[in-house]
This record gives C-alpha cells, structure tokens and sequence, in this order.
C-alpha cells in the first residue's frame, strides 16, 4: 500500500479542518484525556471531513469508536496493543499502523501484520516524555531492511529538512505534531512539508 508521505498528528478535528483544504491526504487524529461522547464527536466530524476531501483518516487509540464510526484506519501503540482486539479490528476492515521504539517492539508489531510501522523518536521531542532516545536516522535504515515493503513511518522531532534525511534513510512517511501546532503559522509550516513530501 503506497501512502501519502506528510502524515500531520492532530488532536482536535478543527486542525484537521485547517489542514485538509491545504492538501493534507493523511492524518492521525490523537485524543486524549477527553470524555468519550467528546472524543466520538471528534472522531466522527474527522471522518467526514477527510471523506469530504479525499483524505485518509487514522484515528489513534479508539478503535471501538473507529469501528462504531466505520472509520478505516487506526494507530496502536504498544501499550494499545494490551487491550486491543486486533481480530474485531482486522474484521470491521480497518487498517493498522502500530508504534514501535526498540528489537522487541519491532518483532512485536510485525506479528500484527500492520500496514505501517512508525520509528521514533527520531530525534528527540516535546511531544511527550520516554524512555528511549532518539533513534536516529541509522535506525530507519535498519528497520526499513527489516520490514521490506511494509511502510516506515518516521517520527519524533520531524521538520521538513529532517524529513528530507529521513526519507533518505529509508523511511515511506514522515508524522510531524508540534512542527505545525506550535508554529506561529501553521498553514504555512503545512504547505513547507507538502513541498517537501510531495
């Protein structure tokens, strides 16, 4: 499966919104903390907003509500992958990207015969505390010989000039979440990335 390769990180539909008419073709939607009629909300305005551009929806976490919503796509991350009915998921049709940061978690995400598979931190990120350091683009390299045709998805730290490295490094796409959110033009950070990734 070819996807598009700028895969922006949103938590709210509004950003979805600002992003889709720049030409955005992917996104995640990643809610947390949220009441649950607010999240399915969410989720479900995202849905028709990318259906009304053409665009694929990857819905993180939720993937009862990415059922009930018929949604197509959901991101697990390791600890998601504990809870998660990965038969009820692959039965409704939905596709799956899953995060991965260490041999074991790799291993662990190639069991799953997901449809990406995303490294980070690349470098290191704001977005949220870790564990692990950044991977560097060595590691992309390592794990794109690894997982073949399935797709690699860099992130952590992600600029379009580190994505230019990345995508050198082996990797199919590239997520960015606080590159745009905290840019103080957002849209404009978007269209840096299309031109790079397009």
């Amino acid at each position: 499966m070819i996807l598009p390769r700028f895969y922006p990180i949103f938590d709210s539909a509004d950003w979805i919104a600002r992003a889709l008419p720049l030409g955005v073709r992917l996104v995640q939607l990643r809610i947390k903390d949220r009441p649950e009629d607010a999240v399915r909300a969410d989720i479900a305005r995202a849905r028709d907003l990318c259906c009304q551009h053409g665009a694929i929806l990857v819905v993180n976490d939720h993937w009862r509500l990415a059922i009930e919503l018929g949604c197509d796509f959901i991101h697990l991350g390791q600890e998601d992958l504990d809870d998660a009915d990965l038969s009820a998921i692959r039965a409704a049709g939905l596709r799956l990207g899953v995060s991965t940061h260490d041999d074991a978690e790799l291993d662990r995400a190639l069991a799953c015969r997901p449809d990406y598979v995303a490294l980070g931190p690349v470098w290191p990120t704001i977005l949220k505390q870790m564990k692990w350091h950044q991977q560097g683009v060595e590691t992309l390299t390592e794990w794109k010989a690894r997982i073949g045709d399935v797709p690699l998805c860099a992130i952590g730290g992600m600029t379009p000039d580190r994505a230019r490295l990345a995508f050198a490094a082996g990797a199919d796409l590239a997520a960015a979440v606080t590159d745009i959110t905290l840019n103080p033009d957002p849209e404009a950070r978007i269209r840096e990335w299309l031109a790079v990734t397009g």
